[in-house]
This record gives structure tokens, sequence and C-alpha cells, in this order.
């Protein structure tokens, strides 16, 4: 696409990245929802040494806020931490490797009813940007 989407939901989320020993590391996050590309939302870890965007489906989120979803580079799943609190793991898989990341539950639910707002579930055929998608596919 030549411009840059402006979110129309975007939310910091802290993230507990959890290593193979199952110790967590804190990294910070930005999700965000466009209008504009209404089936999908992003997520971007926020490093030092630079950002890396995620993109997968809004459905995914939502439906992973309730059972375990998904299959390839991403699955998520309500979960319970260690000390009782709810959760929702995000696993995210490439040719490098697996990611496992944990964050709050209520700040993903935030984030989903916030989306929900802006474009319901079930109208994001009507705010989905044709002309737009045909113009990135033949670029």
């Amino acid at each position: 696409m030549s411009h840059p989407l402006v979110a129309d939901v975007a939310l910091d989320v802290r993230l507990e990245c959890l290593d193979e020993t199952g110790r967590g590391h804190h990294l910070q996050s930005v999700m965000a929802y466009h209008r504009r590309d209404p089936f999908a939302i992003t997520m971007t870890f926020l490093t030092p040494e630079e950002s890396l965007t995620w993109t997968f489906g809004r459905d995914l989120l939502i439906e992973g806020l309730r059972r375990t979803t998904g299959d390839g580079d991403v699955c998520i799943a309500p979960a319970v931490s260690p000390t009782g609190q709810r959760v929702v793991l995000i696993t995210l898989s490439s040719p490098d490797g697996h990611l496992i990341l944990q964050a709050r539950h209520s700040q993903i639910t935030e984030f989903v009813d916030r989306s929900l707002a802006v474009v319901p579930l079930g109208d994001e055929g009507q705010n989905l940007d044709i002309d737009s998608l045909v113009n990135q596919l033949l670029s």
C-alpha cells in the first residue's frame, strides 16, 4: 500500500515473553486495528533494536479469548497464570522458532471491544477498501 494506515484503535499491551524454562521477560507491544483493513489486527513488538509487526485475523483473537484456536503461525488460547490471573497465550511460529507470549485477559478484551465498537462483527465487508486491495495486488 502506498500510504500507511492510521489505526482506528491502538492499545499499548505489556506482554510477558515466556522462555524455554518458563521464565517471563517483559516485552512492550502495540495492538492496532484499522477500519480500512477490517479483518486483521496488528501486533507490533517494540524493542531497542527494531520494531517487528505481526498481522493476523481479528476473528482469531476474538475466538482465542474463549477457547484455544489457530494452527500454523498464530495460536491463541485463554489460560490462568501461576498467580491465578486470567491471561491470553499467544504463540507465534516462524522458520526462526516459536515465541510464547502472555497478556492480561482484560487488556486483550479491551482491545477487542474497542475494535468491535469501530466495526461490529459481521460488518467487516462494508469497510473493506477494495480499490486499495486491488492496487496492492497489482503493484
